[in-house]
């Protein structure tokens, strides 16, 4: 079994679409698709994503934007809910221990903003191993003051669910093969979503691929079922985070905001800090 990632294009946050970037790199990414053989298609319900696989498997609904793009997707495009951002948040007001892991928001009241769970400080999560333990780090602070737990167990499970309908069943910590076939599933989803299910795969704790991968927007993940036991299946990684399409459309990676992608050294403001 292969099973491909595909982070949405530059966003538009606000707008819940893509920005002039991320239509040239879905784009960029459509001219690619053909030759890529994607297989079982699947989105997340969030428009940035609804509207790159729209442009990408060349169904996009002409002057629209965001969900409404993804239009006529209907019978090569299934929406799953749960391949949405993994959405999971820390509250930290109460938690000071925490609030020097998380760059903080103030809001009107003086309280701290919610954060994203996965968007810490690496200087945190890297002398607090436990957040690297496969079994400890849901026993972290963070897990304790979030909805990680629940949140993550439901998008394994959701996946694993998935999983099993094409012949690949979890059984404890490895996927006991009951139909072997070359499907190809393939989900244009989110940064944070992808390194939640890279680390089920995997057995190692989100934490690791959250804070140690980067895969820009628009970029190409692919992991192939690995089948040296009769009956056993492993997931390796072929490519993470690819962007060959870009190069081969001339946009230069480097030069595009890319989310994900933070300063190189502090002095530099012209890059993401925060």
């Amino acid at each position: 079994m292969r099973l491909l990632f595909i982070r949405h294009g530059d966003p538009d946050y606000q707008g819940d679409c893509l920005n002039e970037i991320g239509l040239r790199e879905a784009r960029a990414l459509a001219a690619l698709i053909p030759r890529m053989d994607v297989g079982t298609c699947y989105a997340s319900p969030l428009g940035r994503s609804q509207e790159t696989a729209a442009i990408a498997l060349g169904r996009a609904v002409p002057g629209a934007h965001g969900r409404a793009a993804a239009a006529n997707c209907g019978d090569i495009l299934t929406t799953l809910d749960w391949l949405r951002e993994f959405p999971a948040q820390v509250d930290v007001n109460d938690v000071p221990l925490l609030q020097d892991a998380y760059y903080l928001k103030t809001l009107p009241d003086g309280s701290y903003k919610k954060r994203i769970v996965w968007d810490m400080y690496p200087s945190y999560y890297v002398e607090h191993p436990t957040y690297s333990d496969f079994e400890d780090w849901r026993t972290t602070l963070v897990a304790h003051n979030s909805d990680l737990l629940p949140v993550y167990d439901r998008v394994i499970s959701s996946f694993d669910e998935l999983l099993a309908e094409h012949g690949y069943v979890r059984d404890g910590r490895h996927y006991r093969v009951e139909r072997e076939n070359q499907d190809t599933l393939t989900f244009f989803c989110h940064f944070g979503i992808t390194c939640v299910l890279l680390s089920h795969m995997w057995n190692v704790s989100p934490f690791v691929p959250l804070q140690s991968l980067c895969m820009p927007t628009s970029s190409v993940t692919e992991c192939f079922s690995e089948e040296r036991q009769k009956g056993y299946a492993h997931f390796r990684a072929t490519r993470i985070g690819d962007t060959t399409h870009l190069t081969m459309a001339g946009l230069k990676t480097e030069r595009l905001p890319h989310s994900a992608l933070f300063t190189d050294v502090y002095s530099d403001y012209t890059q993401r800090h925060d």
